[in-house]
């Protein structure tokens, strides 16, 4: 499943980065290769379009990222570190169950008395 929306986001991004660079800008950029465009998007040419589109493709991006985002996490939840076993195939083995009884240590020394005056 990560796989998949990890293509999918590679998509996402490669879409959105041809739908900003074909808008019109100041200084028109590679908008100016859609001239006959116009007729196709209709009268207001493909300004509307485009800014729609592009307020989609990233509105897609930012979902697929969080769910990207969700499904790696719940996978990878495990450590590396619980699945090595020993070359021997070992039993690690297990705290006992009765520990030994404790001896109590011995109470500190209690404070000298103040001389009476």
């Amino acid at each position: 499943m990560t796989s998949t929306l990890l293509i999918v986001q590679i998509i996402l991004a490669i879409a959105i980065t041809i739908a900003v660079l074909l808008q019109k800008s100041s200084s028109i950029g590679l908008g100016a290769y859609s001239g006959s465009n116009e007729s196709v998007f209709g009268a207001k040419g493909p300004t509307g379009f485009l800014a729609k589109l592009t307020f989609t493709l990233a509105f897609l991006f930012i979902v697929n990222t969080l769910a990207l985002g969700y499904f790696y996490t719940s996978q990878n939840s495990a450590s590396v570190v619980d699945k090595i076993t020993p070359k021997n195939n070992a039993v690690i083995p297990a705290v006992p169950a009765t520990a030994p009884a404790k001896t109590s240590a011995p109470s500190a020394p209690a404070a000298p008395e103040a001389p009476v005056k």
